[in-house]
């Protein structure tokens, strides 16, 4: 069974900074280093959205533009975790923030309109991020 477990979240005055940690574990036959890996937030009354994936190079990466310049994503494949860094924080950065991995045999997963969430397999169970004064 592949887990993905999040941490680092929190209360953040704006301005403020946060790091999100996404520790990857399990799953035989599973090699976290050959897969991407991302980040998607959901925020009460609006529909889940992709913020960032990395991929397995760590080469290529994309961001979501109303992050661009502020989030940075990365991945530490000898500790199989992924992280994103959260810094200038908006109060409309607050919402639960997800780690997800795509399906292995999908070339999909990112197209001109964002992240496609169903072609993610493996997801964690979300942290808040609340960025309020």
């Amino acid at each position: 069974q592949v887990q993905l477990v999040e941490s680092g979240g929190g209360l953040v005055q704006p301005g403020g900074s946060l790091r999100l940690s996404c520790v990857v574990s399990g799953g035989s036959g599973f090699t976290f280093d050959y897969r991407a890996i991302g980040w998607f937030r959901l925020a009460p009354g609006k529909e889940r959205e992709g913020v960032s994936v990395i991929s397995n190079n760590n080469r290529d990466t994309w961001y979501l533009d109303s992050v661009k310049g502020r989030f940075t994503i990365s991945r530490d494949n000898a500790k199989n975790t992924a992280y994103l860094q959260l810094n200038n924080l908006k109060p409309e950065d607050t919402a639960v923030y997800y780690c997800a991995i795509p399906r292995e045999d999908s070339y999909t997963y990112l197209t001109d309109t964002g992240m496609r969430a169903g072609e993610f397999e493996y997801w964690g169970q979300g942290i808040q991020v609340t960025v309020s004064s």
